[in-house]
């Protein structure tokens, strides 16, 4: 059944625990991301291990093998259920990042985090691949990249949820899928071009589905998240 994970996007130290106090109960997996990574990353880390809690390091790493493997080992502590590299880093730096998190894992006792492959940022239209150089549409580089990560043993590769069906259908349910652009149904898509509803993504097979300004700016994101929750869950009863 697919998972939710609720992006901790927030400015500051306090907003984000006070988050995690509001939604722990309903076993979601949060999202630590680069404002939190870079603004207070030993105190957001300590709280979700305080808590108990599942999260997932949004660090997007893309550099040299050597030093993706060493960020990596960094960031494996209690609770990290999942870190991300840019597939556009290349075979051997996700490799390196895999070996990376199962050597760390290893030598602390801990199960090994899967390290999963952004492919094409959800916010890139079909347009903007041209930019920068990327011939073809968004799905085709998709399934290149996804290529790539699973020969590298990444566990998955972070997409959109419009890319999900055909990267099921090449790959196998296997090869899981971390879905960002999740919007419900009247919710803004803000800086976001390719996004799905919950159900919609649930139906195309996602096994992560990223949610973060639709529940954590509500008025009452218990109520939001749970909301979700329960979208996913009965259209996943259907599936």
């Amino acid at each position: 059944m697919a998972q939710l994970i609720v992006a901790l996007d927030v400015p500051n130290a306090d907003e984000a625990e006070r988050l995690i106090d509001e939604l722990y109960e309903l076993d979601v997996i949060f999202k630590i991301g680069m404002e939190s990574l870079y603004g207070y990353p030993e105190r957001i880390f300590s709280y979700c291990e305080a808590r108990d809690v599942r999260y997932f390091v949004d660090a997007k790493l893309h550099d040299i093998p050597r030093t993706v493997g060493a960020a990596i080992k960094a960031l494996v502590r209690p609770g990290a259920h999942i870190i991300n590299v840019h597939a556009l880093g290349g075979i051997e730096m996700m490799r390196a990042a895999v070996e990376a998190a199962s050597e760390r894992a290893s030598e602390l006792g801990l199960s090994a985090p899967h390290i999963f492959a952004v492919t094409i940022l959800t916010s890139h239209a079909a347009a903007d691949l041209g930019e920068l150089g990327l011939q073809g549409g968004p799905g085709e580089n998709v399934t290149r990249l996804a290529a790539l990560a699973r020969d590298s043993g990444c566990a998955g590769v972070v997409c959109s949820a419009h890319e999900v069906r055909d990267l099921k259908s090449f790959f196998g349910e296997d090869f899981l899928t971390l879905t960002p652009g999740i919007r419900p149904s009247g919710s803004a898509h803000g800086d976001q071009k390719r996004v799905m509803t919950p159900a919609m993504a649930v139906e195309a097979g996602a096994d992560y589905l990223v949610v973060g300004r639709p529940i954590t700016e509500a008025p009452n994101p218990f109520e939001a998240a749970r909301a979700i929750l329960d979208e996913m869950h009965a259209h996943a009863d259907h599936v």
